[in-house]
């Protein structure tokens, strides 16, 4: 699952928009990371400078400048998009671009440490148990039938939904707060439902799911969980 902005295709105006899609936090916030008081950390390496990625999508509907833990800066070009204008866009979002590198740079270079193999390997285990066991039982709760669940590695997303009822779930939805993982969970229930991110869909979620807004906010600040190279 990525970040979106509810969208509604009947009013789509040719409008960019800046998905907040950043880059890391601090490691009290982070699952599984403890953070040390008082001990004397190294700070992150030097951060990516290069010129930002450009990337047509065929399905992109705005403008997405995003920026990755490494500082490097990829935006996304809608399918009736142009260079020239995401050139500008990016330009236009420079301060907002610094202001995420900043960020980034502020945090201890092991704030985020790699999982040993062991450790993946648990992980792995405890979600395919835990996790499809959890969608079930949600999707019994809500009268809803899923034909399938795959627990996947997936880098790009928290989890998906096919129109066929199979929901793919991202096995790192386990280290993270119960209510965080519910709305995902929720989130792909309800596109057994409505498929798209319409506002009809978020009503949907909204409605099993009121806290809804402040898990998508712990998501786009843990978006590095998401790059961990495990």
């Amino acid at each position: 699952m990525q970040a979106h902005l509810p969208f509604d295709a009947s009013t789509m105006e040719r409008a960019p928009v800046v998905v907040p899609a950043v880059t890391s936090s601090s490691a009290a916030e982070r699952p599984g990371v403890v953070s040390e008081g008082g001990a004397s950390v190294e700070r992150s390496p030097r951060l990516s400078e290069s010129p930002p990625v450009y990337v047509r999508h065929p399905r992109a509907r705005r403008y997405v400048v995003r920026v990755k833990a490494d500082g490097s800066v990829r935006v996304t070009i809608p399918r009736w998009g142009t260079k020239r204008e995401a050139v500008a866009f990016a330009e236009k979002q420079r301060a907002w671009i610094d202001q995420q590198r900043a960020k980034i740079a502020a945090q201890p270079r092991d704030a985020f440490p790699g999982l040993s193999v062991d450790q993946v390997r648990e992980l792995r285990k405890r979600a395919a148990l835990e996790l499809p066991q959890r969608l079930l039982a949600l999707a019994s709760g809500l009268g809803l039938t899923v034909s399938r669940v795959s627990i996947r590695n997936q880098r790009w997303r928290w989890g998906s939904c096919s129109r066929s009822g199979h929901i793919c779930l991202n096995w790192r939805l386990v280290s993270m707060p119960d209510w965080v993982r519910d709305y995902v969970l929720l989130h792909e229930l309800m596109h057994l439902k409505c498929m798209d991110h319409s506002p009809r869909f978020w009503k949907l979620v909204a409605g099993v799911c009121p806290t809804f807004q402040d898990a998508r906010a712990w998501l786009r600040e843990h978006q590095a969980l998401l790059e961990s190279q495990v």
